[in-house]
């Protein structure tokens, strides 16, 4: 692919990565760690779904390796997988994080 003035896609990441890195941002340190292609994890790997109970999470993926405590109103849990991590409010997932490898 070929931009204006003959400036290729490649060109034109390469002169942008140095300040995509820069521009990340985290909201306890106001910047994102990128994490590189080779360590993402497999979008195909199993993890429950929205609205699942815990039971049934228990039920399809076992006991966890931690279950931290609720926090907050509504209250919000999160229980550790090797692959994943699973958010709670009350009971019923609102969310499943793969972990980078």
């Amino acid at each position: 692919m070929t931009f204006s003035k003959g400036l290729t896609l490649a060109a034109l990441l390469a002169a942008l990565a140095p300040g995509l890195l820069q521009a990340a941002e985290n909201s306890q340190t106001g910047s994102v760690k990128l994490v590189p292609v080779g360590q993402q994890p497999d979008p195909g790997i199993p993890r429950p779904h929205n609205g699942q109970s815990q039971q049934a999470v228990i039920e399809r993926f076992g006991e966890p390796v931690k279950k931290h405590a609720p926090v907050g109103d509504p209250p919000i849990s999160r229980w550790e997988y090797p692959q994943f991590d699973v958010y709670f409010e009350y009971d019923k997932v609102i969310h499943a994080v793969l972990k980078t490898r």
